[in-house]
């Protein structure tokens, strides 16, 4: 929130630090399902202004007008109709700060400048007061870590990193990272606004989540990993692929992880689970907090060469019991072992990284429009 914001709470604090910053601070339940209906919506409206909209994250999308520009009067003009649509589609008690720039980074800069609920544009005549005005972790691609390094190296401005030696800067950064932070120190930014429908190469599955608190329970842990395996075998179904890497990694009071290459390719939460649990069986750990589960190695379901032992029953069974929880509701039908497991919900990926979960969105505004 703002008042936490204002009282030292920003975005990548942990819970126990936000608690030792502000000892009087209330923690909210996160609606992780409520959150992606917001921006199923405005993404929805985003679309009414141009064909290439770019989903950054959970909240924020980049609108690319350039095709589009001779269409409206101003730009001033799209971001009112826009504060306006989302008032009438969401409520008023969503704001939202909108930037326009010629590129991707000096547009999100722009979003930060007059908040909560501003405009600001950021042109070639006001860039560079603009970057003398703002600290270095202020804009797009630097974090504390890299503040840290640059204040070593006696940086402290962008002014004073756009004139830094560059082998000097080569040599405490590497090359690619190197001409990432000039660009940024000069406000080059050559990145397309991509949409989010446009199709997108899927290299792999995971899924994470944090358990509420330490747990010692090694069931609980299992049944935890098993029901994070049966969420990615029905994103591998819905995407029609099937992988053959499994992968497992958990941290509690210490980290463990592993991955395993099988014969077969696979979209079974069964199969993905039973090679989790070997893994997680030979570690000997006190308590988990986080668990990760992934899949690698991914193929078109159609290539894959179907096993000679295996019932062909199976597939079709699982296929349908995802239509039975899409139409019902999640985890309406699940395993014996998982009956009395707690019902982790599907969370929706920060950046929607989820090529199905696009596809469904890019279908709800096909049928909003007709």
């Amino acid at each position: 929130s703002r008042e936490a914001k204002r009282r030292g709470v920003k975005s990548p604090t942990t819970s126990w630090e936000a608690k030792r910053i502000c000892p009087e601070i209330q923690f909210v339940k996160a609606d992780f399902e409520r959150y992606l209906e917001i921006t199923k919506k405005l993404l929805q409206i985003a679309c009414l202004y141009s064909p290439i909209v770019e989903l950054f994250s959970l909240d924020e999308v980049f609108i690319d007008l350039t095709c589009v520009r001779n269409l409206y009067p101003s730009t001033l003009f799209v971001v009112e109709d826009f504060k306006r649509q989302l008032r009438n589609e969401i409520g008023p008690t969503i704001t939202v700060s909108m930037g326009a720039s010629y590129n991707k980074l000096l547009a999100k800069l722009a979003t930060s400048i007059n908040k909560p609920d501003g405009f600001a544009i950021i042109d070639k005549s006001n860039k560079d007061r603009i970057l003398s005005e703002i600290e270095l972790t202020d804009i797009m691609g630097i974090g504390e870590r890299y503040k840290r390094r640059l204040n070593m190296l006696g940086i402290f401005t962008f002014k004073k990193l756009e004139q830094y030696p560059m082998h000097l800067l080569k040599a405490e950064f590497g090359n690619v990272a190197s001409q990432h932070l000039k660009a940024i120190s000069m406000g080059i930014d050559n990145s397309p606004v991509i949409s989010y429908t446009e199709e997108i190469e899927t290299k792999s599955v995971g899924r994470n989540y944090c358990l509420p608190e330490n747990t010692y329970d090694k069931d609980l842990i299992l049944k935890t990993i098993y029901e994070l395996c049966e969420e990615i075998a029905i994103k591998l179904r819905r995407l029609k692929m099937k992988g053959r890497t499994i992968g497992l990694f958990v941290h509690g009071n210490e980290s463990a992880g592993e991955r395993k290459t099988i014969p077969r390719y696979t979209s079974s939460g069964k199969e993905i689970f039973e090679i989790c649990s070997r893994f997680f069986k030979k570690w000997k750990l006190s308590y988990v907090r986080q668990v990760s589960v992934y899949v690698l190695n991914l193929i078109d379901e159609h290539y894959a060469t179907p096993s000679l032992f295996e019932n062909p029953k199976n597939e079709t069974i699982a296929k349908l019991v995802d239509q039975i929880n899409d139409r019902f509701g999640h985890h309406t039908v699940r395993r014996g072992y998982l009956a009395y497991a707690p019902k982790l919900p599907t969370r929706p990926n920060g950046y929607l990284a989820d090529r199905w979960l696009r596809k469904e969105i890019k279908g709800l505004e096909v049928s909003n429009h007709l």
